[in-house]
């Protein structure tokens, strides 16, 4: 893992990338830190609104595999949201029935 104020690797895995913005609390850290992941998806080619949303879709699905509280402060100070299930804040915690049931729909669509 790099430190806080270097550039992320070229090749870098999600969970590297993503993993440690489940760890922030303060928003200062929290801006600097996705000011780096847009940077790196920049790297690549992409234009800032691009990367910006990629990097919040990524950043809500990542803190889907964590606790509920995490979720929801990193959703908050990452101004994200899961791309499945919704902002936390908005419409909670899903069930087990409604995770299956997205997951169900989600592979019928492909």
């Amino acid at each position: 893992m790099t430190s806080s104020k270097e550039p992320f690797p070229t090749c870098i895995t999600t969970g590297d990338k993503y993993g440690p913005a489940m760890l922030i609390t303060d928003q200062t850290e929290a801006d600097e830190y996705f000011e780096r992941c847009v940077a790196h998806n920049m790297s690549f080619g992409q234009d800032r609104q691009e990367a910006e949303h990629i990097n919040r879709v990524n950043l809500g699905y990542w803190a889907g595999y964590y606790s509920s509280e995490t979720r929801a402060r990193v959703e908050k100070l990452f101004r994200c949201s899961h791309p499945i299930f919704g902002a936390i804040a908005e419409v909670g915690v899903p069930t087990p029935e409604e995770a299956f049931q997205a997951g169900i729909a989600r592979g019928n669509a492909k």
